[in-house]
């Protein structure tokens, strides 16, 4: 399955890391960009910067061929 996580915090990382040992393609979506960095270096190249409360965003990621989509974050604005 290819599954968008959005947000790398503690529960996003976790589960990113649970998804990907199960063997799920995972591409996760991160605001900071030391965060992505960290998820991108102990987990490949699956991190990509930007917000997950943009529509374009949204759209540049792949949601429409996404076949889950999970918000772990703190802000929903």
């Amino acid at each position: 399955m290819y599954i968008i996580v959005v947000g790398g915090g503690r529960v996003g990382y976790y589960l990113t890391k649970a998804l990907l040992d199960e063997g799920h393609e995972v591409l996760v979506l991160e605001k900071n960009a030391t965060v992505c960095d960290i998820i991108a270096e102990e987990m490949g190249s699956i991190c990509i910067r930007g917000d997950g409360c943009e529509a374009s965003t949204l759209d540049e990621i792949g949601t429409g061929r996404a076949d889950m989509f999970i918000a772990v974050t703190g802000d929903d604005e």
